[in-house]
């Protein structure tokens, strides 16, 4: 028996399961769905609607428009990422639909004329589209 052979084959499968273990780690979806304090979803809907995120989104509960440039944010209370690149947390993306470039230069999305309280409410309403 070559024992470096039987040495390799296990080392392969220890990294396997290291990998395997990272992995899993990235996808947290234990605390959902996420809870956003002191919000109400329909008033999101509302805002929604009233700002026009949906000249960039495809948005579940706005017929029109249906924006293609930001993507459809269908199942967005699903995801782990926002942008897949940032947890997708209450405080996180209440700071990303505020303001988007501070988080993320390179985004796309620009500032949004929300306040605190609205782009909670927006939250809010974004969490409830937890399927694709």
């Amino acid at each position: 028996m070559d024992y470096r052979q039987t040495g390799a084959t296990a080392a392969r499968q220890a990294m396997v399961c290291v990998l395997g273990l990272a992995a899993s780690a990235c996808v947290d979806k234990a605390d959902l769905p996420r809870p956003v304090a002191q919000a109400d979803p329909a008033a999101g809907l509302v805002v929604i609607r009233e700002v026009g995120c949906a000249a960039c989104h495809a948005i579940p509960g706005v017929a029109w428009p249906q924006g293609r440039t930001g993507g459809s944010l269908a199942g967005v209370g699903a995801r782990p990422l926002i942008a897949g690149r940032l947890p997708n947390q209450p405080d996180v993306l209440i700071q990303w639909l505020i303001d988007a470039p501070s988080l993320d230069p390179d985004t796309a999305m620009p500032p949004m004329p929300l306040t605190q309280d609205q782009a909670r409410d927006v939250a809010a309403y974004l969490y409830t589209l937890d399927d694709d």
